[in-house]
């Protein structure tokens, strides 16, 4: 807390700075009694001595007054009101994180505006809607990655920030503006508003992240808890912040997604994201030699002892031969996919859970007049074992995941669901080309649903088939969908993500991921009656490497598999996948490795056993691709005049999975290849959301790390450093790209992965094997862990291994060292992202928020933190500024402002201030629109 020596010395400096340099000043008077009143109670005569003080000083000296307007320099539009500049002219600038979008478009309830999340941008744009045809009205600069929005009325609009953790309340009363950042758990991701009159806001959220009031570092060890939340608001009151929070709801599941509203509005339905399916690995010690056929290649070398994917079915743990694995199995998944909130309790709660919906699921829409729930998704067929051409085997190429609707009742008592492909005959030879008639009627990875006002049609968006699907909601309702390509309509751009029906029903927008655009469909007959490009500021290699990822026509012959399958928007699906490939030939391992370690995998087998999911998000920092770098980077290419990456190079060595897991024809062409090379290079890691925001360590995570660096012999090898290289500045966090002997229990080496994500596994309690600690570990909502092939459930269980020898007391150093890794350093600071909006209404809480950004965006060693921006609306006027590594405000004419003048005047009047700490690098672009 600033005392008041501080408050007067700032006053001075303040005040000097204006006199001396004749810099425009803003809100000079009246600033010490607005700061007085923010940092401690009022003194008798202190806040009349200040406000005389610089009473003398404005009338000694000609100052601008605070009311003037013109003494700001009125910013550009956000998006496309008036954004120019793009990563293609400023590389550096632009982020990519590809936060997948839930519900990026809303109609008001009026229908006369049009609300669209710019996620690139960072920008809320608002359309009028007339005769078929819509025109930009205005733009909302808001926070990273906005995901979602929905109308709370004519007049205001919410946004979830995924990236900031917030979100933005905006008013269309006047110039439209942010008034009020919302603080909520890690990524969240949907926003409904429900219960009496609709005056609760629902929001989805990870349960975890900085701002989250219950939780802490050591919640991550603790078994069977629900890893997914919803945030009850009140949207009605006066209250502001923190008041307006009325409960939050935990979820039995991993991190949550899509949510949707009865008709009354009394029952908001929330979906688990990835929920899973029932499969988990048991270990590779519980398996040895009685795994199913086969278990060598076609050269006839033995397979590696690896792990098992095993199934629930009926209440037994099966592998594909039915064999019985229960009494292995230390854990349970209820799989709990769908959640129902009463909306109108005093405190919502969950009233019924509904299982057996699928694997991962997109979103949700209620039919207005049945109150059918509708719910999009993908079910995995992890449980199937290999790629390749399974002539004598059992393969998922082709046939990876099935898209599907579920549809439940409106109390969830009965499910049914429809895959989506029924037409498709997937037992077919490798490179066997479909027909144009079958592929047209297919629909992959069904993302955005709404229904249309009659409750006969449900429309849905086919991220992976650039179409929109209308479905007769008598089909979904009995199980018996049929494809119909007369059904379909082809949109512009690619990726439909979110779409908004008209009152009446005839009109369809619909937004577009990869192109980034905008457009309006006549429902009886698909036919496109405007489009519009929304600004990107994406790279052109970026946009046009991104459908590789996505789009089921590019990857797969079929139609409907593609990367994103698994790569869920460039992440994880929280599954293991054994895909391996019999017909395959052993591979010399050429890849370096550690010091001081054995090297005992001298040639990679093709049937390597199952593996997790890996991100695609920092891959490129990361040294040869896959869990054991059998993707080497042999053949290293220069690409525009210079020599490419190992990891570009090695992630090339992915094409051929397009033909022996996707189920193309043939590979992708070079220029295609290296399109995705681009993209997928691209993908960033998010803020670590375990580490306090001002990147500070707790006692125990701070001793962790003395023990991570110092502790020599913790392995045999050396440190944990020796072989999981941590050293942020050099990009290199938990792993130098080098390979290493894996110890006892795993009998190939392995490549050593990064742990930046490694609060994002868990979730599973229960390790099968001599690694087991507590025995059987009940309900769990995730099947998969640690390590390669996710059979290790935990990080405690994994350090149980005798490869590690901890100092004693052992059970807290090996606790500590747990605790530092989850919050270990990532690509980007944890402040990123992070806002504050200052108002009149503000509290001492947002002005203490308000220091932390401004303090960690003049840190400039080890490594810059963040690029701090100021924008919002001051006297009738929308105003952007960019901190400077002097702690001063600069707008794009070269302008500087004040800290202290900026909090007054935002703290005046009808002015409202949003600050958002962005990635470094980033601020000029966003903020100024200049490079």
């Amino acid at each position: 807390m600033l005392t008041y020596a501080d408050i007067g010395s700032r006053l001075a400096l303040t005040i000097l700075s204006a006199l001396n340099s004749h810099k425009k000043l803003l809100g000079v008077i009246g600033l010490a009694s607005v700061l007085v009143s923010s940092y401690a109670p009022p003194v008798l005569g202190q806040g009349q001595f200040f406000h005389s003080l610089l009473e003398s000083v404005a009338a000694s000296r000609t100052l601008p007054a605070a009311t003037n307007p013109d003494i700001f320099t009125e910013a550009f539009g956000c998006g496309s009101a008036g954004a120019t500049l793009s990563a293609n002219l400023a590389p550096e600038s632009y982020t990519l994180f590809e936060s997948g979008p839930v519900r990026p478009i809303a109609l008001s309830p009026d229908g006369q505006r049009l609300a669209v999340t710019n996620i690139p941008a960072n920008c809320l744009e608002i359309y009028s809607v007339d005769n078929d045809q819509f025109s930009l009205e205005a733009t909302v600069m808001v926070g990273m990655e906005p995901v979602a929005v929905a109308f709370k009325d004519n007049d205001e609009i919410w946004v979830v920030n995924h990236l900031s953790d917030s979100v933005s309340v905006v008013t269309l009363t006047g110039l439209p503006r942010v008034v009020e950042t919302l603080q909520v758990g890690d990524e969240p991701r949907d926003i409904v508003f429900a219960g009496k009159d609709a005056r609760r806001a629902f929001i989805t959220a990870a349960f975890r992240g900085q701002n989250h009031p219950e939780f802490s570092v050591d919640t991550l060890l603790q078994p069977g808890l629900g890893r997914a939340d919803v945030w009850v608001m009140d949207a009605a009151s006066d209250a502001a912040g923190a008041d307006r929070l009325v409960t939050i709801v935990n979820l039995f599941s991993d991190t949550p997604r899509a949510l949707a509203v009865s008709p009354n509005g009394e029952r908001v339905y929330a979906a688990a994201f990835m929920s899973g399916n029932q499969t988990t690995a048991l270990s590779a010690e519980v398996v040895a030699g009685i795994k199913p056929l086969p278990t060598e290649n076609h050269q006839g070398e033995s397979e590696p002892e690896t792990a098992l994917i095993v199934q629930k079915r009926e209440s037994r743990w099966v592998d594909e031969r039915e064999t019985d694995w229960t009494a292995s199995v230390m854990l349970d998944l209820p799989d709990k996919d769908v959640f129902l909130i009463d909306a109108t309790a005093a405190l919502p709660t969950v009233t019924a859970e509904i299982s057996g919906v699928g694997t991962t699921l997109f979103n949700m829409a209620v039919n207005p007049i049945s109150g059918v729930v509708y719910v999009s998704a993908l079910d995995a067929l992890n449980h199937v074992r290999f790629e390749g051409p399974g002539e004598t085997t059992t393969t998922v190429r082709g046939h990876i995941a099935e898209s599907s609707i579920s549809v439940l009742d409106g109390g969830g008592a009965a499910v049914f669901k429809n895959h989506l492909n029924p037409h498709i005959d997937f037992e077919v030879p490798e490179k066997t080309a479909y027909s144009a008639d079958l592929v047209a009627s297919t629909l992959s990875q069904p993302t955005a649903l709404t229904v249309d006002p009659s409750g006969t049609w449900l429309y849905v968006a086919a991220l992976g088939s650039e179409k929109i699907a209308r479905i007769p909601v008598s089909q979904l309702e009995q199980g018996l969908y049929q494809p119909n390509a007369n059904n379909h309509f082809e949109v512009p751009g690619g990726g439909p993500s979110g779409l908004a029906l008209t009152a009446a029903g005839d009109r369809l927008f619909v937004y577009s991921r990869f192109s980034n655009s905008l457009s309006l469909l006549d429902t009886a007959n698909g036919r496109v009656l405007a489009n519009v490009d929304l600004f990107s500021p994406e790279s052109d290699g970026i946009i046009a490497g991104r459908k590789f990822l996505y789009d089921g026509r590019e990857s797969s012959a079929n139609g409907t598999s593609a990367c994103s399958s698994c790569h869920i928007y460039g992440d994880m699906d929280q599954l293991a996948w054994d895909l391996g490939n019999p017909d395959g030939d052993l591979l010399p391992n050429r890849n370096r490795y550690v010091s001081n370690s054995p090297r005992t995998t001298l040639e990679f087998h093709p049937m390597k056993g199952p593996m997790t999911t890996q991100t695609l998000r920092g891959i490129a920092d990361s040294g040869p691709q896959h869990w054991r770098g059998d993707r080497m980077g042999r053949n290293r290419e220069t690409v525009n005049g210079v020599l490419e990456s190992l990891e570009a190079a090695a992630f090339k060595e992915f094409n051929p999975a397009f033909v022996e897991l996707l189920g193309r024809t043939e590979e992708l062409s070079g220029p295609q290849m290296q399109a995705f090379t681009d993209f997928a290079l691209a993908l960033t890691p998010p803020p670590n959301p375990i580490r306090r925001l001002d990147n500070s360590l707790t006692d125990s995570q701070a001793n962790g790390l003395n023990i991570y660096f110092t502790v020599n012999d913790i392995t045999g090898l050396g440190s944990c450093n020796h072989c999981h290289t941590l050293e942020p500045e050099a990009n290199k966090f938990g792993t130098g790209g080098l390979m290493t002997f894996e110890g006892a229990g795993v009998d190939e080496n392995f490549k050593v992965p990064h742990f930046r994500n490694a609060y994002a596994k868990v979730g599973m309690f229960g390790t099968s094997g001599r690694l087991n600690q507590h025995g059987h570990a009940g309900d769990q909502i995730k099947g998969f862990g640690y390590l390669h092939d996710g059979s290790t459930a935990s990080l405690t269980d994994f350090f149980a291994s005798p490869t590690f020898v901890f100092p004693e007391p052992r059970a807290q150093t090996e606790s500590d060292v747990i605790n530092f890794v989850m919050a270990a350093d990532s690509n980007l600071a944890p402040v990123v992202g992070q806002q504050v909006t200052i108002t009149s209404r503000s509290s001492a809480a947002d002005i203490q928020r308000l220091a932390l950004l401004e303090a960690r965006a003049v840190i400039e060693e080890p490594r810059p933190e963040c690029d701090l921006m100021a924008r919002g609306v001051l006297e009738s006027q929308r105003i952007s500024m960019l901190m400077t590594a002097t702690g001063e405000y600069l707008d794009a004419n070269g302008v500087k402002y004040f800290p202290e003048a900026l909090l007054a005047q935002a703290r005046s009047s009808d002015n409202a201030l949003t600050y958002t700490c962005l990635p470094p690098n980033n601020g000029s672009r966003i903020a100024l629109d200049t490079p």
